[in-house]
C-alpha cells in the first residue's frame, strides 16, 4: 500500500535543472529524489508537526543567532547529497565556512553539500524504516551529527525518553529542548 503522504516515482532521469524547476513550479509539495535518481513527492505535514517542526527550527536558529558559527535550514531548503540524492531534512545547520565557500549561483539552488547537523522529525504517516534510511544516507554523505526524532516512542536515535539533546562538538553549546517536542 502507499503512503497516502508519499509517493515514489521510480528514476525519473530528470536533469538537476528540471528537477529543481519542477520543485519551484510545485512549491506546495516537497520532492527529494535518492542517490538512484527515484522521485518522492511528500504532501505538506499536519498540523501537530508543523508545529514541532517549527520548535525545533526556532530553537537551533535561537542557538545559531547568538553564536553565529553556521547557517541554518527549514524543511523547504534542498540539498544535492555527493551521492546526487536531493534532500530537504526537517531541520539542518552549516557551518559558516561552507556557506561562504558557496558562489551566489550555488545558494539560489538546492545546495551542493551535505549539511552538517541535520534533524529529521517523524510524522504520524512517516516509515521509521524509511526515516532511518535518510539518515544513515546523510552520515555517509558527511553528516557529522544527525537526530531521528521519533514522538510516538519518545526516542531520539538511540536515546530513550531523555528531555535534552546536545550539539556535542558540532554545536557547541546547542541543546534540545525536547518536553515541545514530545
Amino acid at each position: 500500500m502507499i503512503n497516502p503522504l508519499e509517493i515514489k516515482f521510480d528514476s525519473c532521469q530528470l536533469t538537476n535543472e528540471q528537477f529543481y524547476k519542477l520543485c519551484q513550479d510545485n512549491r506546495d509539495l516537497r520532492f527529494e529524489r535518492n542517490s538512484n535518481g527515484d522521485m518522492v513527492i511528500m504532501a505538506p505535514t499536519g498540523g501537530e508537526t508543523s508545529d514541532r517542526n517549527s520548535e525545533i527550527n526556532f530553537q537551533l536558529r535561537l542557538w545559531n543567532k547568538q553564536y553565529k558559527l553556521g547557517k541554518v535550514f527549514e524543511s523547504s531548503g534542498g540539498f544535492t547529497l555527493p551521492n546526487g540524492a536531493d534532500r530537504s531534512p526537517d531541520a539542518s545547520w552549516i557551518p559558516l565556512e561552507q556557506w561562504n565557500n558557496l558562489t551566489l549561483k550555488q545558494r539560489q539552488k538546492f545546495l551542493p553539500l551535505c549539511p552538517d547537523f541535520v534533524i529529521e522529525l517523524r510524522s504520524p504517516s512517516d516509515s521509521l524504516k524509511t526515516l532511518q534510511e535518510k539518515m544513515q544516507e546523510y552520515m555517509e554523505n558527511g553528516t557529522k551529527l544527525g537526530w531521528l526524532i521519533n514522538r510516538k516512542d519518545k526516542q531520539v536515535e538511540i536515546l530513550n525518553n531523555t528531555t535534552t539533546l546536545s550539539g556535542e562538538n558540532v554545536l557547541p553549546n546547542f541543546v534540545l529542548e525536547l518536553e515541545l517536542i514530545w
